[in-house]
Protein backbone atom coordinates (compact mmCIF):
# COMPACT_ATOMS: atom_id res chain seq x y z
CA UNK A 1 0.00 0.00 0.00
CA UNK A 2 2.55 2.50 0.85
CA UNK A 3 4.76 1.23 -2.10
CA UNK A 4 2.19 2.35 -4.69
CA UNK A 5 0.93 5.53 -2.84
CA UNK A 6 4.85 6.65 -2.90
CA UNK A 7 5.00 5.99 -6.28
CA UNK A 8 1.92 7.74 -7.07
CA UNK A 9 3.06 10.89 -4.99
CA UNK A 10 6.79 10.87 -6.89
CA UNK A 11 5.16 10.55 -10.58
CA UNK A 12 3.19 13.76 -9.79
CA UNK A 13 6.09 15.74 -8.85
CA UNK A 14 8.57 14.75 -11.49
CA UNK A 15 6.01 15.54 -13.83
CA UNK A 16 5.59 18.78 -12.12
CA UNK A 17 9.40 19.36 -12.28
CA UNK A 18 10.30 17.96 -15.39
CA UNK A 19 7.14 17.05 -17.39
CA UNK A 20 5.89 13.52 -19.42
CA UNK A 21 8.64 11.21 -19.54
CA UNK A 22 8.60 8.61 -22.32
CA UNK A 23 8.92 4.83 -21.76
CA UNK A 24 9.78 2.53 -25.07
CA UNK A 25 9.18 -1.22 -25.05
CA UNK A 26 7.20 -1.52 -22.14
CA UNK A 27 5.04 -4.57 -24.28
CA UNK A 28 8.61 -6.37 -23.82
CA UNK A 29 8.20 -6.55 -19.93
CA UNK A 30 7.50 -10.14 -18.60
CA UNK A 31 3.99 -10.74 -16.74
CA UNK A 32 6.05 -12.74 -13.64
CA UNK A 33 9.15 -11.67 -11.79
CA UNK A 34 12.42 -10.44 -13.18
CA UNK A 35 15.34 -8.31 -12.76
CA UNK A 36 15.25 -4.86 -14.41
CA UNK A 37 19.02 -4.49 -14.77
CA UNK A 38 20.62 -0.96 -16.92
CA UNK A 39 23.75 1.33 -16.30
CA UNK A 40 23.45 3.39 -13.77
CA UNK A 41 23.64 6.98 -14.90
CA UNK A 42 22.25 9.30 -11.94
CA UNK A 43 21.29 8.77 -8.65
CA UNK A 44 17.29 8.81 -9.38
CA UNK A 45 17.84 6.46 -12.75
CA UNK A 46 16.10 3.91 -10.24
CA UNK A 47 13.17 5.82 -9.72
CA UNK A 48 12.41 6.32 -13.23
CA UNK A 49 12.68 2.41 -13.83
CA UNK A 50 10.40 1.85 -11.36
CA UNK A 51 7.70 4.32 -13.22
CA UNK A 52 8.17 3.01 -16.52
CA UNK A 53 7.80 -0.23 -15.41
CA UNK A 54 4.56 0.02 -12.85
CA UNK A 55 2.39 -1.48 -12.35
CA UNK A 56 5.03 -3.91 -11.03
CA UNK A 57 7.06 -3.40 -7.57
CA UNK A 58 10.85 -3.46 -6.85
CA UNK A 59 13.00 -4.24 -4.29
CA UNK A 60 16.64 -2.92 -4.15
CA UNK A 61 20.08 -3.43 -2.61
CA UNK A 62 20.75 -0.61 -0.67
CA UNK A 63 23.93 0.55 1.25
CA UNK A 64 23.97 -0.75 4.86
CA UNK A 65 24.67 2.07 6.47
CA UNK A 66 21.48 3.54 5.11
CA UNK A 67 19.62 1.44 7.59
CA UNK A 68 21.52 3.02 10.45
CA UNK A 69 18.37 5.65 11.05
CA UNK A 70 15.08 4.45 12.43
CA UNK A 71 13.49 6.59 10.05
CA UNK A 72 15.39 5.87 6.27
CA UNK A 73 14.94 2.29 7.31
CA UNK A 74 11.08 2.29 8.57
CA UNK A 75 11.35 3.74 4.62
CA UNK A 76 13.40 1.61 2.74
CA UNK A 77 12.17 -1.48 4.45
CA UNK A 78 8.11 -0.20 3.54
CA UNK A 79 9.57 0.56 -0.47
CA UNK A 80 10.92 -3.44 -0.23
CA UNK A 81 14.72 -2.33 0.15
CA UNK A 82 17.28 -5.07 2.08
CA UNK A 83 20.81 -3.82 3.33
CA UNK A 84 24.05 -4.92 1.57
CA UNK A 85 27.55 -4.46 2.55
CA UNK A 86 29.48 -3.49 -0.22
CA UNK A 87 33.09 -4.21 0.95
CA UNK A 88 32.09 -7.85 1.90
CA UNK A 89 28.40 -8.50 0.79
CA UNK A 90 28.36 -11.93 2.16
CA UNK A 91 25.75 -14.71 1.59
CA UNK A 92 22.93 -12.71 2.10
CA UNK A 93 23.60 -10.34 -0.92
CA UNK A 94 22.64 -13.20 -3.21
CA UNK A 95 20.06 -15.41 -0.55
CA UNK A 96 17.65 -12.37 -0.05
CA UNK A 97 17.31 -10.87 -3.12
CA UNK A 98 16.55 -14.70 -4.73
CA UNK A 99 14.19 -15.26 -1.96
CA UNK A 100 11.80 -12.39 -3.17
CA UNK A 101 12.10 -12.83 -6.31
CA UNK A 102 10.70 -16.41 -5.74
CA UNK A 103 7.67 -15.11 -3.80
CA UNK A 104 6.66 -13.89 -7.33
CA UNK A 105 5.13 -10.34 -6.27
CA UNK A 106 8.75 -8.19 -6.77
CA UNK A 107 10.63 -8.06 -8.92
CA UNK A 108 14.79 -6.48 -8.82
CA UNK A 109 16.33 -3.45 -10.13
CA UNK A 110 20.04 -4.16 -10.28
CA UNK A 111 23.27 -1.99 -11.87
CA UNK A 112 25.42 -4.08 -12.63
CA UNK A 113 28.18 -1.63 -12.71
CA UNK A 114 27.30 -1.33 -8.73
CA UNK A 115 28.35 2.38 -8.88
CA UNK A 116 27.38 5.36 -11.28
CA UNK A 117 31.29 5.86 -11.58
CA UNK A 118 31.96 2.32 -13.30
CA UNK A 119 31.09 1.29 -16.12
CA UNK A 120 32.42 -2.02 -15.20
CA UNK A 121 29.44 -4.58 -15.17
CA UNK A 122 29.63 -7.55 -12.24
CA UNK A 123 28.22 -10.90 -11.57
CA UNK A 124 25.92 -10.71 -8.92
CA UNK A 125 22.83 -9.87 -11.43
CA UNK A 126 23.36 -13.05 -13.33
CA UNK A 127 23.98 -15.01 -10.45
CA UNK A 128 20.86 -14.09 -8.86
CA UNK A 129 18.69 -14.38 -11.82
CA UNK A 130 19.79 -18.08 -12.63
CA UNK A 131 19.03 -18.81 -8.70
CA UNK A 132 15.44 -17.25 -8.46
CA UNK A 133 14.87 -18.59 -12.66
CA UNK A 134 14.02 -14.86 -13.69
CA UNK A 135 15.15 -13.94 -16.64
CA UNK A 136 17.42 -10.39 -16.63
CA UNK A 137 15.69 -7.36 -18.71
CA UNK A 138 17.95 -4.50 -19.88
CA UNK A 139 16.77 -1.15 -19.01
CA UNK A 140 18.66 2.03 -20.13
CA UNK A 141 18.19 6.02 -19.25
CA UNK A 142 18.76 8.95 -21.22
CA UNK A 143 18.01 12.19 -19.76
CA UNK A 144 19.11 15.07 -17.19
CA UNK A 145 22.23 13.82 -14.79
CA UNK A 146 21.67 16.00 -11.49
CA UNK A 147 18.09 16.92 -9.73
CA UNK A 148 18.69 20.35 -10.71
CA UNK A 149 18.90 19.66 -14.29
CA UNK A 150 15.96 18.54 -14.32
CA UNK A 151 14.27 21.41 -13.55
CA UNK A 152 15.54 22.26 -17.27
CA UNK A 153 12.78 20.16 -18.44
CA UNK A 154 14.73 17.91 -21.23
CA UNK A 155 12.84 15.16 -21.58
CA UNK A 156 13.52 11.64 -19.67
CA UNK A 157 13.51 8.21 -21.55
CA UNK A 158 13.47 5.12 -20.70
CA UNK A 159 13.68 2.46 -22.73
CA UNK A 160 13.34 -1.57 -22.04
CA UNK A 161 15.28 -4.14 -24.20
CA UNK A 162 14.52 -8.43 -24.82
CA UNK A 163 14.79 -10.45 -21.74
CA UNK A 164 17.76 -12.11 -21.23
CA UNK A 165 17.27 -15.55 -20.04
CA UNK A 166 20.19 -17.51 -18.12
CA UNK A 167 20.43 -21.01 -19.46
CA UNK A 168 20.42 -23.26 -16.06
CA UNK A 169 23.24 -25.11 -17.58
CA UNK A 170 25.58 -22.72 -17.92
CA UNK A 171 28.59 -22.36 -16.00
CA UNK A 172 28.70 -18.44 -14.34
CA UNK A 173 32.37 -19.30 -14.45
CA UNK A 174 34.55 -16.26 -15.97
CA UNK A 175 33.80 -17.50 -19.59
CA UNK A 176 29.98 -17.57 -18.22
CA UNK A 177 29.53 -14.29 -16.90
CA UNK A 178 31.64 -13.18 -19.49
CA UNK A 179 29.35 -14.17 -22.00
CA UNK A 180 26.30 -13.05 -20.30
CA UNK A 181 27.99 -9.37 -19.85
CA UNK A 182 28.14 -9.03 -23.32
CA UNK A 183 24.15 -9.75 -24.06
CA UNK A 184 23.90 -6.77 -21.06
CA UNK A 185 26.46 -4.70 -22.98
CA UNK A 186 25.09 -4.91 -26.74
CA UNK A 187 20.98 -4.70 -24.84
CA UNK A 188 22.47 -1.03 -23.72
CA UNK A 189 24.24 0.16 -26.63
CA UNK A 190 21.43 -1.14 -28.79
CA UNK A 191 18.96 0.75 -26.75
CA UNK A 192 21.07 3.74 -26.33
CA UNK A 193 20.80 3.78 -30.07
CA UNK A 194 17.02 3.47 -30.53
CA UNK A 195 16.74 6.76 -28.50
CA UNK A 196 19.08 8.92 -29.55
CA UNK A 197 22.02 7.21 -32.10
CA UNK A 198 24.44 10.35 -30.98
CA UNK A 199 24.14 9.53 -27.20
CA UNK A 200 27.46 9.62 -25.43
CA UNK A 201 26.95 9.38 -21.55
CA UNK A 202 29.37 11.69 -19.51
CA UNK A 203 29.89 10.74 -15.89
CA UNK A 204 29.94 14.59 -14.85
CA UNK A 205 29.65 14.29 -10.99
CA UNK A 206 32.26 11.60 -11.33
CA UNK A 207 34.89 14.07 -13.11
CA UNK A 208 34.02 16.98 -11.24
CA UNK A 209 34.78 15.08 -8.32
CA UNK A 210 38.23 13.89 -9.89
CA UNK A 211 38.86 17.60 -10.25
CA UNK A 212 38.19 18.87 -7.32
CA UNK A 213 40.75 15.52 -5.55
CA UNK A 214 43.48 16.84 -8.42
CA UNK A 215 43.32 20.77 -7.45
CA UNK A 216 43.37 19.30 -3.61
CA UNK A 217 46.68 17.02 -4.06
Amino acid sequence: MFYSFLRNVIRVILFIVNGKAKYLNREKLPEGPYILVGPHRTWFDPVYFALAASPRKFGFMAKEELFQGSIFRWLLHHVNGFPVNREHPGPSAIKTPVRMLRQGDISLIIFPSGSRHSQELKAGAAVIAKMAKVPLVPAVYQGPLTFKRLFSRKRVTVAFGDPITIDRKLKLDDEGQASVEQQMQDAFNQLDQQIDPNFHYVDVTGEKKAEKETKEH
